[in-house]
């Protein structure tokens, strides 16, 4: 029996389904500045982050866009369609946004942050790599046959590609899936547990970000050093804040593009020369591997091109707007995230879901539990693990929503997360065999 068909959706024009995201994301933050009456309410209880996906993602379930679908050519052969949204949004708008939010870092005043953004990040990666094994053995209770499976087909295999995509990112996640070499056929399962419970956990978290005070007051913590590093950044936007004229913003455009025309062009010529020169990196089971994602030294080198540039007068860019610019992009990388996001197949596979739900509940319970003991804020909570579990698309975006001038916090920590990414999700696998035969 063949698997049926994606279906198509009603709208399957890229051109139309872009406008349709840009009136979504007009109609949220329109609703979100209002300050009295329903939408007032309504954005006090649910941030417009948060809404920048889930409206995207109604589309999608409802049948309206998809970001793939298949067709039957005249010959039977499947044709598979794929929307290219979101690679532009993640290769051209996602490395000109860094470019344009770490313009005005201020490397220093990271730096005072400490150490508790670091031992937050680990206590999540520690959170994933224990989590897998646990949630198998819990389960297994339950429904001993959502966790079996023999040979290639073993579940623990699967799983192992979402702990290289929640430590890492996209790059450990196909080096996991090279390395156990799990059946295609079921692999789309996996996928959809990584998509959905990876975007519930980002809304819990954006939910916490209207409750900050609250939270940092129960876990007694010092932000002095981060809200420092807000008085001092935004002393500095408003020092050279003026109104922007067209070359202010085709100088932008200019920054913008031109680093990430050379972070493409240097990232896919760094990813095939050590692809080409190194075993260990060619190699998809090397822990190295991920020095042969292209898309890991766009990120790095936008990164390093907008760190680069803030030592220059090309930070006062940031008084005629550049991270707002910035800004604007990754909501419309967040919209096409979004449109990943099907909501109607969450029920599809409750074991696999379950197990997923179990396994970001360890993750984010030792990360509350280390949070309260070395008192840290619930910044480093939210980003630390972002920058695990979703990586340079969405710790960013996670860091901008407390303020704009973290965003870089996320950008490192996220970049951070490819290095231990395959390491940490081989470490897990392993667990999970082990747990998986208990």
């Amino acid at each position: 029996m063949t698997e049926p068909l994606l279906p198509a959706p009603l709208i399957t024009d890229d051109t139309v389904v872009f406008g349709l995201l840009a009136l979504c994301l007009g109609f949220i933050f329109y609703g979100s500045s209002k300050k009295t009456g329903f939408w007032s309410k309504f954005y006090g209880i649910v941030p417009g982050v948060l809404m920048c996906y889930l409206l995207p993602g109604i589309l999608a379930s409802t049948g309206v866009v998809a970001e793939k679908w298949e067709t039957l050519s005249e010959t039977g052969e499947i044709i598979t369609h794929t929307s290219s949204l979101y690679y532009v949004a993640s290769r051209y708008l996602l490395p000109a946004a860094l470019v344009l939010m770490t313009l005005s870092i201020d490397l220093k005043a990271i730096m005072n942050l400490g150490s508790k953004a670091l031992i937050m990040f680990l206590t999540g990666s520690a959170g994933i790599i224990i989590g897998g094994p646990i949630a198998i053995l819990i389960v297994s209770i339950f429904s001993p046959d959502t966790v079996g499976g023999n040979d290639f087909d073993a579940i623990w295999r699967g799983l192992s590609t979402i702990a290289g995509s929640w430590i890492g990112g996209g790059a450990n996640q196909a080096a996991m899936y090279e390395i156990f070499k799990y059946n295609p056929e079921k692999y789309g399962a996996m996928v959809l547990v990584d998509i959905v419970v990876a975007n519930i956990w980002m809304a819990i978290i954006l939910l916490g970000v209207g409750r900050t005070k609250q939270i940092d007051k129960w876990l007694k913590a010092d932000t002095s050093a981060i809200e420092t590093l807000k008085v001092k950044v935004t002393a500095f936007a408003e020092k050279i804040t003026r109104v922007p004229t067209l070359k202010d913003y085709m100088m932008m455009l200019c920054f913008a593009f031109a680093a990430t025309g050379i972070a493409h062009f240097f990232g896919n010529h760094m990813s095939t020369v050590l692809t080409n020169s190194f075993e260990s990196v060619s190699d998809q089971k090397s822990f190295l591997s991920f020095l042969g994602s292209s898309f890991f030294w766009m990120v790095v080198i936008a990164t390093a091109a907008g760190i680069a540039l803030s030592f220059t007068k090309a930070k006062n860019y940031e008084g005629a707007g550049a991270s707002k610019i910035g800004g604007m992009f990754i909501y419309l990388l967040v919209a096409t995230i979004g449109m990943k996001m099907d909501l109607g197949k969450v029920l599809e596979n409750p074991g696999l879901i379950a197990i997923g739900f179990i396994w970001i509940s360890i993750h984010a319970g030792l990360l509350i539990l280390v949070a309260k003991l070395i008192k840290a804020p619930f910044f480093f909570l939210a980003v630390g693990s972002q920058a695990n579990v979703g990586g340079a698309a969405s710790a960013p975006v996670v860091a901008a929503e407390f303020h704009p001038s973290l965003t870089s916090v996320g950008v490192l920590l996220a970049v951070f997360g490819y290095v231990v990414g395959t390491g940490g999700a081989l470490l897990c696998a392993y667990l999970m065999e082990v747990a998986s035969a208990l």
